[in-house]
């Protein structure tokens, strides 16, 4: 089980320092990373099998950091091969969006909502990873956010053989639909202005309650980073603009929103983070608390 543990302190403070991140998130190795490491090192042992661990958070919750760091310390401290996929590598082309904007709302050309990714790949791509022989090379897909489509299938990235673990994560990892009740009333100005006969909530919470149930019941162990609320999201959301627009100055065709754009943006979202954050924590397989500083707190 575990070994390497010197070297991967050493690796796990490097990485710190890479993600230009608080050398005192050291002591989050024995608080958080291990004591979940060890939970999957005891999955793998009893099941025999790949471990499918999804890690839900909204935006702005740290869920990448996360899953980078719990990479470093199963791989390092624990000796297992790990694969890290996010929901967002799997969404729909461009192409296929504005498809689907056309044929059913235009709302769905934005990436992101239930609607907007290729879920048959996704779970054709975890069935690979967890039936493979040693031989086998499973191409893992990837989107480029910068462009707004799915990188080309030849720069994919490759992996050969079956992982031990694989690190899924998303914003909506593991969410369930609504009651139909609920979508009667519009929860935001997007959806008042923009949905005003419900179509595309009742559309992405059908999606949820259909075709993203295989994909999710791939999942061995559900990790949620639990952020305070909904308005932490906006205003994480709008740090990051902030750090956008002081490296972009007196650039040409930058992309920083304003925070109207911004708004509209996370309206998108808002939803289905709050029905998440409401009814998810009490069937959690683990739950982190992410404090108003962006520190994991038991």
């Amino acid at each position: 089980m575990q070994m390497n543990d010197s070297e991967m302190r050493v690796a796990f403070r490097d990485k710190l320092r890479e993600l230009l991140l608080d050398v005192a998130l050291m002591d989050d190795i024995d608080r958080v990373y291990v004591p979940l490491a060890n939970l999957i090192s005891e999955g793998l042992n009893m099941a025999s099998k790949t471990q499918v661990i999804g890690i839900n958070g909204a935006q702005g919750s740290g869920k990448t950091t996360f899953s980078t760091l719990m990479k470093l310390v199963l791989e390092m401290g624990f000796n297992l091969r790990v694969v890290s996929l996010s929901i967002d590598d799997i969404y729909l082309t461009r192409a296929a969006r504005e498809e689907l904007a056309a044929s059913v709302h235009p709302l769905l050309l934005t990436r992101g909502v239930p609607g907007t990714h290729d879920v048959p790949l996704g779970i054709a791509t975890l069935n690979s990873l967890c039936g493979a022989t040693p031989t086998t090379v499973t191409y893992i897909p990837r989107f480029d956010k910068a462009v707004d489509d799915r990188v080309p299938e030849t720069l994919w990235e490759r992996f050969e053989g079956r992982p031990d673990v694989i690190l899924f994560d998303g914003w909506m990892m593991g969410a369930v639909e609504q009651p139909e009740a609920d979508l009667v009333e519009p929860i935001n100005a997007l959806e008042a202005k923009e949905d005003a006969d419900g179509s595309w909530r009742r559309f992405v919470n059908e999606q949820l309650k259909t075709v993203y149930k295989p994909l999710f019941e791939h999942l061995d162990l559900l990790v949620m980073l639990q952020v305070s609320s909904f308005d932490k999201v906006y205003e994480w959301r709008s740090l990051q603009e902030q750090k956008l627009m002081m490296k972009s100055q007196g650039r040409k065709n930058s992309r920083i929103m304003n925070s109207d754009e911004l708004l509209r943006f996370i309206s998108h979202y808002e939803r289905i983070t709050r029905h998440v954050l409401a009814e998810m924590p009490s069937r959690a397989d683990m739950l982190f608390r992410v404090n108003d500083d962006h520190r994991i707190v038991m």
